[in-house]
């Protein structure tokens, strides 16, 4: 349950999840944060940093937002003090620090009267930087490391409009392919040519991450939906066993040992969860022993499938690392999860 608002500028469109900070919700922040490519941490000038404050940024770095705008509202109210300011993103600079974020972006505003949101404010001669706007705006999301990574894309459907075309088409993960490149299926390992790129546009020579494909190959080898095809020279890892991170978010505890239906990227199938190593205490990072989780709980797991499954850690590939797990029964999500690294590799 996360409110999506839309709004957009001259030089881009934007999407808005605007979720709860209070702990109880925990499961709708790991939601929205799951898909965004840019964080805004709202801080009372008032207040400062509060726990919420750092569980939000926590939720966040986790589930791989690189881009973090620190906006510290209600400036009005503390008479616009360049200090107070300051004072509130030096400690947040501390907490990032410790976290792992990098470069932050801080900027005061007053959202009531409009200070720093749209322009810079007169209220503030001492802010040097750019407005909130501008801030998003300028935001870079050219993913250089998505472009260096190999080419992975998983099948999302074999495209058989006639008996005449056989593609298989998806979403790229990373990298690029042309026409012509050898590459991989897994988890079968099985190896063929790209004879056509299709895109939207039509026959392509090369394709770009994060576009939406048909490709054709040169031979008739086994590929269906929930496969996963890779440049030759950089192959996946296929595992059944991984050490992950679980978000619990069901109102029932988790049980280990009971079967889920686990679904990563296209694929679906059962999987398990061992007692947790640990859950985490997200205010401070510290690992607390337990034999089970909790609604919004943060936990360590050993996850098992019930068969070798190609993967990235979350780290490297969120469409590839990422999984939830799904109650057989009731069919509802009861956990959101992050691959960490395999545990046990097939030869």
């Amino acid at each position: 349950d996360v409110a999506y608002r839309f709004f957009s500028t001259e030089k881009r469109k934007f999407i808005v999840a605007d979720t709860p900070g209070h702990e109880q919700y925990t499961r709708n922040m790991a939601t929205g944060a799951s898909t965004a490519d840019a964080a805004v941490i709202l801080i009372d000038a008032r207040k400062g940093l509060l726990a919420q404050t750092k569980r939000h940024s926590y939720l966040c770095h986790l589930f791989g937002i690189k881009h973090f705008i620190v906006a510290i509202n209600k400036m009005d109210l503390v008479e616009y003090d360049e200090f107070r300011f300051q004072q509130i993103a030096e400690e947040f600079r501390l907490f990032a620090l410790n976290l792992g974020i990098e470069n932050p972006s801080y900027v005061p505003i007053s959202g009531i009267h409009g200070d720093n949101i749209v322009s810079v404010s007169e209220n503030m001669k001492w802010y040097k930087g750019s407005s909130f706007l501008k801030l998003l705006e300028d935001i870079d999301l050219d993913d250089k490391t998505l472009r260096a990574q190999p080419f992975r894309m998983p099948v999302q459907m074999v495209n058989r409009p006639n008996s005449d075309f056989r593609g298989v088409s998806g979403k790229v993960a990373s990298g690029y392919i042309s026409k012509g490149d050898k590459i991989s299926v897994f988890p079968s390992g099985k190896k063929t040519r790209i004879k056509e790129i299709i895109a939207p546009s039509g026959s392509v020579e090369k394709s770009l991450p994060g576009q939406s494909i048909t490709l054709i190959f040169k031979d008739e080898i086994d590929c269906s939906r929930g496969h996963i095809i890779s440049s030759v020279n950089s192959p996946l890892e296929i595992s059944d066993q991984f050490d992950a991170t679980l978000v619990w978010m069901d109102e029932n505890p988790f049980v280990p040992g009971r079967a889920y239906n686990l679904k990563i990227g296209c694929l679906e199938l059962q999987a398990s969860c061992s007692q947790p190593k640990y859950k985490i205490n997200i205010e401070t990072n510290e690992h607390i022993a337990t034999k089970n989780l909790e609604l919004n709980d943060i936990g360590r797991v050993v996850l098992t499938a019930v068969h070798e499954i190609p993967f990235t850690s979350y780290q490297e590939n969120r469409d590839l690392g990422g999984f939830i797990l799904i109650d057989k029964i009731s069919n509802s999500t009861v956990a959101a999860g992050l691959i960490n690294f395999a545990l046990r590799r097939a030869q």
